[in-house]
């Protein structure tokens, strides 16, 4: 069944029974159709979600938890001593050094 946004908006409970009823429920604007409104199936009975479902498919190596060698710190762009140089260049032409820790 087609209906205007108006009567759409006046009777919109009557609407969605209808959806719930099966039927499809077409909102026109003028002559365009813009939107539909129909029933959500219900999940299948039976089919949950259950948390934790994806335990034991995804394994990680005890070695994704291994601290960083300093190779690695530096590819991955901490403890770089030439762009801590850098850093530290440029704050000294804006006067405001910092310590080095």
């Amino acid at each position: 069944m087609a209906y205007t946004v108006h009567q759409a908006k006046t009777h919109f409970s009557r609407l969605i029974k209808e959806a719930e009823a099966g039927q499809e429920v077409i909102v026109m604007r003028g002559d365009k159709p813009v939107a539909k409104i129909v029933a959500i199936e219900a999940p299948p009975a039976g089919k949950r979600r259950i948390a934790g479902g994806f335990e034991g498919l995804i394994h990680f190596d005890d070695s994704v938890f291994a601290p960083l060698t300093d190779e690695q710190m530096i590819e991955y762009g901490f403890d770089n001593p030439e762009k801590d140089a850098r850093l530290r260049a440029a704050l000294a032409k804006s006067e405001t050094v910092p310590e080095p820790a």
